[in-house]
């Protein structure tokens, strides 16, 4: 069976860092494009930043040059650096698995780590 499990989540001050790990199993990581979405109460979800099969980066504008995707395909595991975090990136963050190329459609979701920013 697939597993995504988000770890790394936790309570900071505005500036401050963290990193999110997910840790994957029951399909080909290699094959897949990862990224981190995340939600905050009363909100739709967004997507923060995918990473493609070949390493490609892309991020929502709001968090360029503060977080970096990175993955591990020997550990099966993608990575979300934060720094200079702000209130407004608190929320629940998810990983997310799609085949192939980022936006095929998501195949698989983990069940979320939160972050929570205060000022």
């Amino acid at each position: 069976q697939v597993q995504l499990v988000e770890s790394g989540g936790g309570s900071v001050q505005a500036g401050g860092s963290l990193k999110l790990s997910c840790a994957a199993s029951g399909y080909t990581f290699s094959d897949y494009c990862m990224t981190w979405n995340r939600q905050a109460p009363g909100k739709e979800r967004e997507g923060v930043a995918a990473i493609e099969i070949d390493g490609t980066t892309r991020y929502i504008e709001s968090v360029k040059g503060r977080f970096t995707i990175s993955r591990d395909n020997a550990q099966n595991t993608v990575y979300l650096e934060m720094n200079n975090l702000k209130p407004e990136d608190t929320a629940m963050y998810f990983c997310a698995a799609e085949h192939l190329t980022c936006g095929s459609g998501t195949d698989y979701w983990g069940k979320g780590t939160l972050v929570t920013v205060s000022s």
